[in-house]
Order: C-alpha cells, then structure tokens, then sequence
C-alpha cells in the first residue's frame, strides 16, 4: 500500500504540534505514514511519533547546522528509497522553506496551507481556502509524488497508539546556504499561526497606547497571541509578525477575537477559517459581523476591560 511520508519538526527533542497534526491529517487517509525528522534532537523527537500513527521513523542527525536546501535533499532522498506516493508537511515557516525545495526535487508541484485531506479513488485529494477564502477548492496533482502543507490549528493532534520502527542516518551538511545562529523569541510569545486562541486590534483602539488592552485579553485566556489588522501595522502599532490577513499570516485558532477590526476581505482572508470568531466593533454594520459567531456592537474601552476580568474569574473558578 502506498505510504505517506510527512516532514516533522522539533525543538530541544520535542516534535512541534503543527507537524503532529499533520500526521493526523495523513493518518485520516488509511495510509501507512512513515516520518522523517531533522537537526538537533531528532532521535529524541522520533520517539513519539509512533503513538501518533507513524509507522517508520528517519531521523537525520549530525548536522553541524540547520540547512533547508541539504535537509530537503534528505528528505526527498528518503521519498524516494521509501517509494513515497504523498509528502506532507505543516504549512509553518519552516514547513515552508523546505517543503517546495522537497516537491522540486520530486518533480512535484506543491499544493500549499491545506485545510482538508482524503483518499478519493485511490489518489488523494486536498481542500483548502481559494479566492481569498470566498470559495474552498478540491485539489489533485498528476505528479509522481502528491506534494503538500497543511494549516496548522485545523487538524488534531491525536494520538492513536502503536510504535514506529526507527532508523538513525547522517544528515547531509553541505547546504548552500546555513543557518549560524537562532533568536529565540523574547517572553516565549505565542505565534498567531499556531495558537489556539487569537486577540487581534484594528484601529477601532485609536492608538498603540491601548493595545494593552488586547494583550490584557490575550493574558486572562492564557495560551492566546495577540494579532492585528494591516492598518494597524503599516501605522506601525504593531510588529508585522502579529499582522492577520492575506499579506500577514494565515491563522486558524480555536477562537478569534477582533478587536476594532472592520472585517475588509484582505482581513478575512487571513482568518475566516477560525472555529469561533467574536466580533467586537462600535459600528453595527461593520462587515466582520457577516462571518462572526458572536458580535458585540458597542465601546471596545468599556466592553474589553470587563470582558478581561470575566475571562480571568472564569478561569479561576
């Protein structure tokens, strides 16, 4: 049976939850999934990809640096061996450096940020977001290899029992280009791609000075970032890393809460995919009421302060 192979990240040994989700899309196929894993730590991450549905393991250890280009021949060389008819990996941006390098050398093209995954007549088949979200496309390939990422925070992370067989080899380190040095992320902030919950502020919040507010929020849920509208970072409130729509990043949390955010397509192509959306917005006909499951229609000063306090008392309780 043919066998789905799916790029895995991890960090200090343990696996990122976007590429255990994405295990999870490939296991929901009936497949057999093999996994390959890369850079320091890998064996410790390889692990525990067998409760999670991997049958095989490849982890690519002895790299002197991180290199997209030489862990992409590795991987594509690991395809290959394996006679791979799929590869999968989270559309994050690690995903999606080596991803496309991976599909070229597989003479494939890459069907990216998926939503949905599934065997249809003994090919797969991928969903995903289409005409800035106003439509959900199917998508095939004719290319050896189906080629493709999924979007983190669709999928589950579930486990599903069992153990992997797992093989240790030499990762390649002769890359083109080599990463010498990471900076980690000051106050271990949360990404808005990969957190489970997302505030965002537009301008409804007249001015940084008040996006306090929206970290304040962020804060009480606990595991939540804090996002922004285009307007807001281009007004240079907010750092473009936090920016949510078609020229930011691409989330879709458990709950989206916008803050001040009028709802312009570019906006909501960027997180109309979220399973909750609360609205808060003074204008009653703002067009992010059209997609939101909640709305609030009223003083963001008044509403978030108290809405900030519930939350914490609520998880107290």
């Amino acid at each position: 049976m043919s066998t789905i192979l799916v790029f895995v990240e991890q960090s200090h040994g343990v696996a990122r939850r976007a590429s255990l989700e994405c295990i999870s899309a490939a296991r929901a196929t009936g497949m057999p999934i093999a996994a390959v894993v890369a850079g320091d730590g890998a064996d410790k991450a390889a692990a525990s990809l067998g409760k999670y549905g991997a049958t095989k393991v490849v982890a690519l250890t002895g790299a002197a640096r991180w290199s997209a280009d030489a862990v992409a021949r590795d991987v594509a060389a690991v395809a290959k061996e394996l006679g791979a008819k799929a590869f999968l990996a989270a559309a994050t941006t690690t995903g999606k450096d080596v991803a496309p390098r991976v599909a070229a050398l597989l003479d494939s093209t890459l069907l990216s940020d998926c939503t949905g995954l599934r065997a249809d007549g003994g090919a797969l088949a991928a969903t995903r977001p289409w005409l800035a979200g106003k439509a959900i496309a199917t998508l095939r390939s004719t290319a050896p290899v189906f080629c493709a990422t999924t979007r983190p925070n669709v999928f589950p992370a579930s486990e599903s029992g069992g153990s992997a067989e797992i093989v240790t080899r030499a990762a390649s380190s002769d890359g083109k280009a080599n990463v010498t040095a990471v900076a980690e992320k000051s106050g271990g902030k949360l990404d808005v791609k990969e957190a489970p919950i997302v505030v965002s502020g537009g301008r409804g919040l007249r001015g940084p000075e008040h996006f306090h507010l929206i970290e304040e929020l962020a804060a009480a849920f606990g595991s939540a970032a804090t996002g922004a509208s285009r307007a807001v970072v281009d007004a240079g409130w907010r750092p473009h890393g936090e920016q949510v729509g078609q020229t930011g990043k691409t989330v879709s949390p458990q709950l989206y809460v916008a803050v001040g955010i009028s709802g312009a397509i570019q906006h909501l192509a960027g997180m109309r995919t979220s399973k909750i959306i609360v609205a808060i917005n003074k204008d009653a006909d703002a067009p992010i009421f059209k997609i939101a499951d909640y709305g609030l229609v009223g003083d963001a000063f008044e509403i978030l302060p108290a809405l900030t306090k519930a939350v914490a008392a609520a998880r107290k309780g």
